[in-house]
């Protein structure tokens, strides 16, 4: 069965439960888990001022990642999982997740998926969607 598990997770409600199955997936199987979050690397565009708020743009989006890996430890204590967390820098969170995933040997990834269809699919993207396509590794995809 699986021995180590990763779960992406970007804060959200969703995505947050997609944590919590992901350790309970764990715990039955005795895999261990990485909890990965990934800062999206923005292209800075602007001139002059806009760039004095970079700074605590960067602050509060690191903190944001710290506080969603902190919860993943702690759901993986609650459950006795073993977990490993990491935060990343990335312009593409679907390349960064398969990169982790595959950089540490996970031979599995559990990921949450907002659903969107149509237009909004489209405009917005999927990140899950892009793990499915690209990925090599077998994706659990928690709806």
């Amino acid at each position: 069965m699986y021995r180590h598990i990763l779960v992406p997770t970007d804060g959200t409600p969703l995505s947050a439960a997609a944590v919590k199955k992901a350790m309970s997936l764990a715990r039955s199987v005795g895999a261990k888990v990485t909890a990965l979050t990934v800062v999206h690397r923005l292209p800075v565009l602007g001139l002059g001022g806009s760039y004095a708020y970079m700074d605590e743009f960067w602050r509060d989006a690191h903190g944001e990642a710290d506080r969603r890996l902190g919860e993943a430890e702690e759901e993986a204590k609650r459950d006795g999982v073993s977990c490993d967390v990491v935060k990343v820098e990335d312009r593409q969170p679907y390349e960064a997740i398969i990169e982790a995933a595959e950089a540490r040997g996970c031979d599995l990834i559990v990921m949450a998926s907002h659903g969107r269809r149509g237009l909004s699919a489209l405009v917005i993207g999927s990140e899950t969607l892009k793990v499915l396509t690209y990925s090599k590794l077998p994706v659990l995809v928690y709806r």
